[in-house]
């Protein structure tokens, strides 16, 4: 084994096996909830980085119509324009490949976690005492490895095997890819709801490629694969548009708005003082009216 897979399943793939079979102890033994609980878990650990990413999305997006000037105005001397850019990116505290890093971190971290889901699905009992081997050994709780094999069965699926459900019409078997299905919208509509517009023609159009190849990518891969992974990517797509809406929210702005609207509220609701409404007193009232000085 080289150093980085050893390294990888050191940090990586076996704590989230432990951790994955942990959750399924803790949640009755429902491992699609274990999915979901581990796959929360995950996306909260890499909220930073995916904060980041996004900030430094929106911030180039911004951007945009600024560096589509410099590229007009210096289309024919390519040394200057990348000058002017990178001039550009430092005056607005941006840095071009700030998307690139949390990316980069979270490659391991992903590819450990399809690992998990399809070790700890083990299907034989070869998988099975391999992956006792995986197991932590805790004083004072239970063996991890009592739970094995695990319950896979969910409805009309078994999550460690690929979805293969027929629908007899006519005497002819259709397949009905629902998870697969899944799939594929959600990870549409995710990059849908998080992928900034474009003005320039050739980037909306990598755009509009990527969110088509994307979502047809991951189906292909959830039809082939263990319906597990197929969760995984849905509660993952759903849980990228919620961090998206919470990065993307003006928090600041929403509650000084809504400290204004009470504070308005309790205003009208206050009655008005009688000096207010223009209405005299009763002491002014009873003060007796000072004659003018052309009075007679």
């Amino acid at each position: 084994m080289n150093p980085i897979t050893l390294v990888t399943n050191l940090l990586f793939f076996q704590p989230l096996v432990n951790l994955l079979l942990v959750l399924y102890a803790a949640l009755g033994q429902n491992f699609v909830l274990a999915i979901v609980a581990l796959t929360v878990l995950i996306r909260l650990l890499l909220y930073p980085l995916m904060a980041q990413q996004q900030r430094a999305a929106r911030k180039m997006q911004e951007l945009q119509p600024r560096l589509q000037e410099l590229q007009k105005k210096y289309a024919k001397d390519r040394e200057k324009l990348a000058q002017e850019q990178m001039k550009l990116y430092k005056e607005a505290g941006v840095n071009p490949f700030g998307g690139c890093l949390p990316l980069l971190i979270q490659f391991p971290i992903l590819i450990a976690v399809y690992q998990a889901i399809i070790h700890v699905l083990a299907l034989n009992p070869m998988a099975v005492i391999d992956l006792a081997k995986l197991l932590y050994r805790f004083n004072g709780f239970p063996a991890l490895a009592t739970l094995l094999p695990i319950q896979s069965q969910f409805l009309l699926w078994d999550l460690g095997r690929p979805e293969r459900i027929f629908l007899p019409i006519g005497g002819i078997l259709i397949p009905l890819p629902i998870m697969t299905l899944l799939v594929i919208l959600t990870t549409w509509w995710s990059q849908k709801v998080m992928t900034p517009p474009s003005t320039d023609p050739q980037t909306r159009m990598t755009t509009q490629l990527m969110n088509l190849y994307m979502p047809l990518f991951f189906g292909w891969i959830s039809y082939n694969l263990a319906v597990g992974l197929s969760i995984y990517f849905i509660v993952t797509n759903l849980i990228s548009v919620a961090q998206f809406a919470l990065v993307g929210r003006d928090w600041k702005g929403f509650l000084l708005r809504r400290f204004a609207r009470g504070r308005d509220a309790s205003a009208a609701a206050t009655p008005p003082s009688p000096t207010s409404s223009g209405s005299s007193s009763p002491a002014a009232s009873a003060r007796p009216h000072r004659k003018t000085r052309g009075a007679r």
